[in-house]
């Protein structure tokens, strides 16, 4: 019995430590639970905090959104009562005007800038619209629906471009974004006036025409009218007349009627021999020299000639030339007139101011009297080498010498007429003079066309 209770306790006592085990093992196991739980859990926020955090960064945006509109709004009401500003400035009731602007002005203070980056926005948008229809590549197909009708006889350029710019409204359009005013922003009248500029009162009209190159609204505008008449009645004068019915425009006239060129010089080359003296130890030695010159001549659209005959190099003799009031005494001035394709010309020496000496004694010297000498000569105009007006032939040259007693003496070399059989007296002597074109004389404009 004492065994079997013994045996019994000992029973209990491992039954009681297995229940304590297995509580161990029981809340062990809670806690790894309860971990593995957290950490799940820990798992889940972390992946669900991103979800959570979009739509506060969406919603942070919103207000950039209200932002902008409200600026947006803000831009248009300030436009709308600088337009209406321009409206009664139009209609001159300029204090209400000047309220609308006060008020477009307080909203946004650089509300005409962005105004005209609109507009001019616009206006670049419908150009390319016009572009993608016609371009001058194609030549102006008549295709396309919108542009031109069908029209097999008009062959004309200039109408076409016309058409077109008159549909812009615009001489041209800037190609790049500007920060400046471009030239696109003035009004046609100034434009032209420019052009006047340009062509000056020396008739540059060789920078009128690269001008004209540039684009469709330049070419338009350097083929005014206006411009080509008054070019024509500063060449011819009276004896302009009209253009019709023998010229298709007054620039048709311009280009096909003979005359004379003025951006630069009309030259020629004289050569001859001179014979020279024997020396008296050998009579039989016979000396020549050869004589070279050159002969300068510039004309000027109202009618005044220089003309300069010199040895010295080119360069200095043109630049002798390029003054109306020549400093070279050397220089002879005159006048000229226009007559068909024949010039006649009027030059004499510049005056020079005689300084009087008074001598002690009361023997006079001997003064040589060269005379006043007046140059009369006559060109006919010629093309050379198909340039247009750029040969001037040689018709007539007289020397009138009018000395202080009186006399007068005539020297004159003529071309013979064509029923005298022999060689021309002038045209063997005088080679004809061809025209250079001199850069110097149009870098400036002293005065417009008028």
């Amino acid at each position: 019995m004492h065994w079997q209770n013994h045996c019994s306790g000992s029973s209990d006592d491992t039954d009681e430590g297995d229940d304590q085990e297995a509580s161990s093992l029981q809340k062990e196991t809670n806690i790894e639970d309860a971990l593995t739980s957290f950490r799940e859990q820990w798992q889940r926020e972390l992946t669900i905090s991103p979800k959570r955090d979009t739509p506060r960064s969406y919603s942070s945006k919103e207000p950039n959104h209200e932002v902008t509109s409200d600026e947006a709004s803000v831009e248009s009401r300030a436009k709308n009562l600088f337009l209406k500003g321009i409206e009664h400035e139009q209609s001159r009731k300029f204090y209400e005007a000047i309220q609308f602007y006060k008020r477009a002005v307080q909203l946004v203070p650089d509300v005409e800038v962005r105004l005209y980056e609109s507009t001019k926005t616009k206006v670049r948008d419908k150009f390319d619209a016009d572009d993608s229809l016609d371009t001058l590549n194609n030549d102006f197909s008549t295709n396309d629906s919108d542009n031109f009708e069908a029209d097999e006889e008009e062959t004309d350029l200039f109408s076409k471009l016309s058409r077109i710019v008159n549909r812009n409204q615009c001489v041209c359009f800037p190609k790049f974004e500007q920060n400046t005013t471009h030239i696109s922003a003035l009004p046609t009248e100034i434009v032209l006036y420019i052009l006047r500029w340009v062509v000056s009162s020396d008739l540059d009209f060789r920078s009128l025409e690269m001008f004209s190159r540039v684009c469709r609204g330049f070419y338009i505008s350097a083929r005014d009218k206006e411009i080509w008449r008054l070019a024509c009645v500063r060449v011819w004068g009276v004896n302009c007349g009209t253009c019709e019915p023998k010229y298709q425009s007054w620039r048709d006239m311009y280009l096909q009627r003979p005359r004379l060129r003025y951006n630069g010089c009309y030259i020629s080359k004289t050569s001859y021999i001179r014979d020279g003296e024997n020396s008296f130890q050998d009579r039989f030695y016979r000396p020549w020299h050869l004589v070279e010159y050159f002969r300068y001549l510039r004309f000027f659209p109202e009618g005044k000639a220089l003309m300069l005959t010199s040895t010295d190099e080119a360069q200095s003799c043109v630049n002798s030339l390029r003054s109306r009031i020549p400093r070279n005494s050397s220089v002879l001035v005159g006048h000229y007139r226009l007559h068909d394709n024949f010039v006649t010309l009027v030059l004499k020496k510049q005056e020079t101011k005689v300084v009087n000496f008074t001598y002690r004694r009361n023997k006079r010297e001997p003064v040589h009297d060269s005379g006043e000498q007046t140059f009369h000569i006559e060109f006919e105009i010629q093309n050379h080498h198909r340039r247009m007006n750029s040969q001037l032939k040689w018709v007539s040259y007289s020397i009138f010498t009018k000395y202080r007693n009186g006399q007068e003496v005539k020297l004159c070399l003529k071309e013979p007429s064509v029923r005298e059989f022999r060689v021309s007296p002038i045209g063997g002597r005088y080679p004809p003079l061809k025209f250079s074109r001199v850069k110097s004389y149009t870098q400036e404009s002293e005065a417009p066309l008028q």
